[in-house]
């Protein structure tokens, strides 16, 4: 959760300030997006009868997991990697346009490659059950 605020954050304060593109801003902002909104919807259709409100927020009632797949990891590291060498850049006494370029359509690629990822990932999502209480109770 730290990861998505931090990157959030520097996002938006980047884009804003013209030092990040907004065309890839949208697409690392629509991707987590996207995601969020899937955890949303996971969490309601796996969580266990009777659905409510309040046991939707009672997390001692595991329902779903996610695994963060290899692409996603990866791009986590370029999308730090590039926020911070987005800050860096007007520092820096050598012409990087080129390089930053560069990195942020390979960020843009691994970004959208991440977000394609957890939907076509047959591991990435797994829907928990309560098979342990389902045993026990045919013993």
């Amino acid at each position: 959760m730290a990861d998505k605020m931090l990157m959030t954050v520097l996002t938006v304060c980047l884009a804003m300030q013209g030092s990040l593109p907004v065309w890839l801003a949208t697409i690392i902002l629509g991707r987590d997006v996207g995601l969020g909104i899937a955890a949303i919807y996971y969490r309601w259709i796996s969580l266990p009868p009777p659905k409510t409100f309040t046991r939707y927020w009672d997390f001692s009632l595991p329902s779903a997991e996610v695994r963060p797949t290899i692409i996603s990891k990866y791009n986590t590291f370029l999308q730090l990697g590039l926020m911070g060498a987005t800050m860096v850049a007007p520092v820096v006494a050598v012409d990087v346009t080129g390089a930053m370029t560069a990195f942020q359509y390979l960020v843009a690629t691994t970004t959208v490659w991440s977000g394609l990822s957890y939907v076509f990932s047959k591991d990435a999502v797994r829907i928990l059950s309560d098979n342990k209480d389902q045993k026990s109770k045919s013993r």
